[in-house]
């Protein structure tokens, strides 16, 4: 596993990758489109498609590369998803309760008032109303290209508001696969999981930190979900959930932490791969001879209302009240027009909302395919509304010296003491 530098944390690490995976995964969403409206239309789909593996459940079938990008790879994002979270509870910005208040408010603001537009337009509609979840997710990486965009106007503290927020909102979507979009149980399946889980479990308790040992048995644990009928991906979370984390309140991330180094080691790999990968695999969708009708049909309109209205309306009202009631502080250094803007680059479900629309129509590839068109035209409005308004928002008066401070924060401590002003 890669050493931490002294002067690299976990969190700046994110930041750096998230940003330069983020534009990455926009390129591969772009390419594609443009395959999958091509002459090679037809060889995007056997490429994706084609059968490569054993069959390693009845209820999947032979292994595709699609579902090796989905079920596989997608549990190592999870794994990913789920050191985030830790850390941040254990030994980052969501470790104190006070610390929590405004990123949960906002996510789950932020996941409600989309799913309740999707269910006015399209929840009515047979067989439709499975589909609720798909615009509650933010994509991390795409959102953090997005500001990567735009250098330093983009305050840190809009940065690590949309960071924390998309991880809470995570933690959500998660639980949403989970109790939602689970099949049929295979009980013995599910306890072999639960066996491993203990034994990681046990590992933990026991000081061990060899590293290759939690992913040996992580790996056990992924084929007992895929056969339980619990999402094989949800494995990646509890795995991360035993890693040994050593805190360091007040100090840069420990060059031991066997979870800083897991979370070094995976980032790149992460952002400069699987989510590409998967964004190339699962974005193409042919548009040729689609009419009015059809864009503006129920699903794919439900979704992208919910992402680019739902998204701004339940996020930035969420934190415009919980500033006005005196529930939280305002975010340090940023503008009331740089809160807004973020709040709809929080719109950009691209990743997850493409992986819960597999789940949610799996036996529909026609609504699949309507389920992404939607995602892709709520994302799109979403970042590029965003990216604009944060582009010609006014800095604040003290944007450079906040900047400064923060920056300085991150270096002594590996994450900042508050992303918020002190209440009045």
């Amino acid at each position: 596993m890669s050493s931490i530098s002294a002067n690299r944390s976990a969190l700046s690490a994110s930041l750096k990758s998230e940003s330069a995976g983020g534009i990455l995964l926009i390129f591969s969403a772009i390419m594609a489109m443009i395959v999958a409206n091509s002459s090679f239309s037809e060889s995007y789909a056997h490429l994706v498609h084609a059968v490569i593996g054993p069959t390693l459940t009845d209820k999947l079938g032979p292994m595709t590369v699609h579902l090796w990008i989905n079920d596989g790879l997608m549990a190592i994002f999870f794994l990913l998803v789920g050191l985030e979270i830790k850390r941040e509870f254990v030994d980052g910005r969501l470790a104190s309760p006070d610390r929590r208040r405004l990123p949960f408010i906002a996510a789950a603001a932020g996941m409600a008032v989309p799913a309740i537009l999707y269910m006015l337009f399209a929840g009515g509609s047979d067989g439709l109303a499975r589909g609720w979840a798909i615009p509650a997710a933010t994509d991390i990486a795409f959102a953090m290209g997005v500001l990567a965009l735009l250098g330093k106007r983009a305050p840190t503290s809009l940065k690590l508001f949309l960071v924390t927020v998309a991880i809470v909102d995570d933690m959500g979507a998660v639980a949403i696969i989970a109790i939602f979009y689970t099949a049929a149980i295979n009980i013995v399946a599910l306890a072999a999981a639960a066996g491993l889980l203990g034994i990681m479990v046990a590992c933990n308790r026991g000081g061990v930190k060899h590293l290759a040992i939690y992913m040996l048995l992580f790996a056990l644990l992924w084929y007992a979900m895929l056969l339980s009928g619990v999402h094989a991906t949800i494995a990646g979370v509890l795995a991360a959930t035993t890693i040994p984390l050593e805190r360091t309140p007040g100090a840069p991330d420990s060059k031991t932490s066997p979870l800083h180094r897991l979370e070094h080691a995976l980032h790149p790999w992460v952002a400069f791969a699987i989510v590409p990968v998967f964004g190339f695999a699962n974005a193409g969708v042919d548009v040729r001879g689609l009419g009015v009708d059809q864009i503006l049909a129920p699903l794919p309109l439900g979704i992208a209302a919910g992402l680019f209205f739902g998204k701004q309306i339940g996020i930035f009202g969420s934190v415009w009240l919980s500033v006005r009631f005196g529930i939280a502080g305002k975010l340090r250094g940023a503008t009331w027009l740089q809160i807004y803007a973020v709040a709809m680059l929080c719109g950009i479900g691209f990743t997850m909302s493409l992986f819960i629309g597999g789940l949610a129509f799996p036996d529909r590839p026609a609504l699949i395919d309507e389920a992404k068109i939607g995602v892709l035209m709520g994302s799109l409005a979403a970042a590029l509304t965003g990216y604009v308004v944060l582009r010609l928002a006014p800095l604040h008066p003290d944007h450079a010296a906040i900047e400064a401070e923060t920056d300085d924060e991150i270096v002594a401590d590996g994450d900042v003491r508050d992303m918020s002003e002190a209440q009045e």
